[in-house]
C-alpha cells in the first residue's frame, strides 16, 4: 500500500501545476491525502453508492470523482474540484499516476519478499531463477549483503534512509527483516575489494548515525554473483553481527572476512570453553576480576605488553603497573609480562564472554 506521504506530496505536485485541489480517499472512505484545507474526512452516502457501483467516474455537486483500481477493484477515489472538461482531464490523469504508483510500490513489495525469502532460504532452488526471471532480478551480478540493525522506531523510516543513499541504483535492494534489522542486498563492481565495501558501510553507518541520531550496527557478508549462495552472505552477516558484539562490541562496522580469532571462538561447545576456563582460572570467573584489574589488562595487551607506555596512558606510576600485575598472576598463575601467559589470558577473556552471550541467548 501506498503512505499517505507519498500520496499527499504527488498531488501537491499535482496542484502546483494544474491549480486545482484534489483528494485521495480510501475505499473505506477516508481521506488518505488533500490540498483543500477544512476537507471533511468522511464520505457522503452518494460517494459510498459510487465506489459500489460498476461506474469508474461520476460527477456530484462540483466534484468529479475518479476510481483508482487494484486487481480490478477500486482501491482509492481521486476527487477533482470542478465539473469542466479541463477538470475532467486532470482527474484522470490524477488517478493514472497513483494507478502507476500502486503498480510500482506493488512491484517492489514483490521483490522485496523475494530478495528476503531467497536470503531465509524459503525458496526452493528451482523457484528462484523463475521468480528472479519474472521480477526482473537479474543473476550473476557481483552483490554483497549489509545487515543493518538500529533501534530507531519503524515510524521514523529506517529503510527509507537506507533507500535514499543510494537512490538511483536499481539493482540494490531493501527490505526489513524485523523491527530493528534492514537488509540491503548492495551491488558493487568486480574491481570492488574488501576497503571499496567497507567503505559502503561506512556511509551507510554515518547517514543513519546522523540523520536518527541512534546506535547502529553494519555487518558485512562475503560477495556473490548467483542468486542462489545469496544466502550464504546473509548468514556471514549475522555471524559477523554477533560476532563483533561478543568481542568488539564498541566497534559498529563487522566485516565478516575480519572476524579474527572470534570466529574460531564462536563455533566452539559451551561444554569445552568451560573446561577450558575452569583450567585457566583454577575455578575461578571473569566477573570476579574487578573493572580496574581488567581495564588495566585491556590497555596492556593495546600496548603490546610493554609496562612504560601502558603506564603513561592510565597515569598511574609504573609500579602502581606492576602491582596490579603481580596480583593477577596471584590469583590466576599467569604473569601477563610473559608472552605466552598473555596470551592464554585473552583468550580465557574472549572465551568467557562468549559464555556470557550465550548463557544470556537461552
Amino acid at each position: 500500500m501506498i503512505s499517505n506521504q507519498i500520496l499527499q506530496s504527488t498531488i501537491e505536485g499535482l496542484k502546483n501545476i494544474t491549480k486545482h485541489d484534489l483528494t485521495v480517499i480510501e475505499r473505506e472512505g477516508k481521506i488518505a491525502a488533500t490540498t483543500e484545507s477544512g476537507k471533511i474526512n468522511t464520505i457522503s452516502a452518494d460517494l459510498d453508492s459510487f465506489i459500489n457501483s460498476p461506474a469508474e467516474a461520476q460527477s456530484v455537486q462540483g466534484y468529479q470523482y475518479f476510481k483508482v483500481f487494484d486487481n480490478g477493484v477500486a482501491e482509492y477515489v481521486v476527487s477533482v474540484n470542478g465539473e469542466d472538461e479541463d477538470a475532467f482531464s486532470i482527474g484522470k490523469i490524477t488517478a493514472f499516476q497513483i494507478q502507476s504508483l500502486l503498480v510500482a510500490y506493488k512491484e517492489r513489495f514483490d521483490k522485496d519478499n523475494f530478495v528476503k525469502n531467497l536470503l531465509l532460504d524459503n525458496l526452493l532452488l528451482v523457484d528462484i531463477y523463475s521468480r528472479a526471471k519474472k521480477l526482473h532480478v537479474e543473476n550473476n551480478v557481483r552483490r554483497v549483503v549489509y545487515l543493518i540493525e538500529t533501534d530507531i522506531d519503524k515510524e521514523l523510516g529506517a529503510v527509507d534512509i537506507v533507500r535514499n543513499i543510494f537512490p538511483a541504483k536499481t539493482k540494490d535492494f531493501v527490505t526489513s527483516l524485523d523491527e530493528h534489522n534492514i537488509i540491503l542486498v548492495k551491488e558493487i563492481r568486480e574491481r570492488d575489494n574488501h576497503d571499496d565495501i567497507e567503505k559502503i558501510a561506512k556511509t551507510i553507518y554515518d547517514t543513519i548515525a546522523s540523520e536518527a541520531m541512534s546506535k547502529v550496527y553494519v555487518a558485512i557478508g562475503m560477495p556473490f554473483t548467483d542468486l542462489k549462495t545469496a544466502s550464504n552472505s546473509y548468514k556471514e552477516a549475522k555471524m559477523a553481527l554477533e560476532v563483533g558484539k561478543i568481542f568488539e562490541p564498541e566497534k559498529m562496522i563487522i566485516n565478516y572476512d575480519k572476524l579474527g580469532v572470534g570466529r574460531l571462538i564462536y563455533h566452539l561447545p559451551v561444554n569445552l570453553c568451560k573446561m577450558f576456563v575452569a583450567e585457566v582460572l583454577h575455578g575461578l570467573t571473569l566477573d570476579m576480576f574487578d573493572d580496574e584489574t581488567l581495564s588495566t589488562v585491556n590497555k596492556f595487551f593495546e600496548n603490546n605488553l610493554n609496562v612504560s607506555e601502558t603506564s603513561r596512558q592510565l597515569y598511574i606510576h609504573r609500579n602502581t603497573l606492576v602491582y596490579r600485575l603481580d596480583k593477577l598472576q596471584k590469583m590466576t598463575g599467569l604473569d601477563l609480562r610473559t608472552f605466552e601467559d598473555s596470551i592464554i589470558f585473552k583468550m580465557t577473556v574472549m572465551v568467557s564472554r562468549y559464555m556470557n552471550f550465550h548463557e544470556n541467548s537461552f
